[in-house]
């Protein structure tokens, strides 16, 4: 982002404002320092795609009443969308995906897997991080594998297919789900007891939806409101 860089002195770059504004560490009025006298975005930072890009991503750190980053995302999201048919890859595929979701829209570990096939082909890449994500990625993926694996087990231990056959095998969506919650690898504990929880839940929303009569349903209802096991 050289152009955008040259507009402003003592200023940090976007990525670090991406950061800090995220601690709540700086202002967003930072920004105005890519207005002209007008108060509109300077047109000489639209030929850095790059740090358009990367204003696009950091506007979306926006709370309410920030109308600076508001603008910034309409005025980075035109320039983008024209000068996406130009770019070649890996810039076009960011700019592509950024533009369909922002970075901030999707869940942190799936667009960490996907920045890495792009970032692996950028020339310029660090080969220590780029392996050390790899690494980092692979290890989470058998922390995902094996917690899967116990809810799994746990699962078929219960021998619903047996008991309850018109009860949907929900399991892995269920995981799925909860990693949007809990995604950080610390939090394995969170994610197979809520996944375990949504899988009941899916049970009992099957029981009401496609198996129980009305009347089978007054009793069940009176007694899981009354919390009676036996009833149950």
């Amino acid at each position: 982002m050289t152009t955008m860089m040259s507009t402003m002195i003592s200023i940090p770059p976007l990525f670090d404002f991406d950061y800090l504004e995220s601690m709540a560490l700086m202002s967003h009025v930072v920004f105005d320092k890519f207005k002209d006298e007008e108060g509109n975005f300077m047109s000489s930072i639209t030929t850095d795609v790059q740090g358009l890009l990367e204003l696009y991503e950091a506007s979306y750190m926006r709370v309410h009443g920030e109308d600076i980053l508001n603008e910034a995302i309409s005025f980075t999201t035109i320039h983008l969308t024209l000068a996406a048919p130009t770019l070649e890859y890996p810039l076009s595929e960011q700019v592509a995906h950024a533009l369909k979701q922002s970075i901030r829209r999707g869940l942190p570990r799936v667009e960490a897997r996907r920045y890495i096939s792009i970032y692996q082909d950028i020339e310029s890449h660090n080969k220590a991080l780029l392996e050390f994500a790899k690494i980092d990625f692979n290890l989470l993926q058998l922390l995902h594998r094996k917690e899967l694996s116990e809810i799994c087990r746990w699962w078929k231990d219960l021998d619903f297919t047996k008991k309850l056959p018109f009860a949907r095998d929900r399991v892995v969506e269920g995981y799925f789900w909860i990693m949007g919650v809990y995604f950080e690898p610390q939090y394995s504990p969170g994610r197979k007891m809520m996944t375990k929880v949504i899988a009941m839940a899916s049970i009992v929303d099957d029981t009401y939806d496609s198996y129980a009569t009305y009347d089978e349903l007054i009793p069940y209802t009176d007694a899981i409101e009354r919390l009676d096991l036996l009833k149950l």
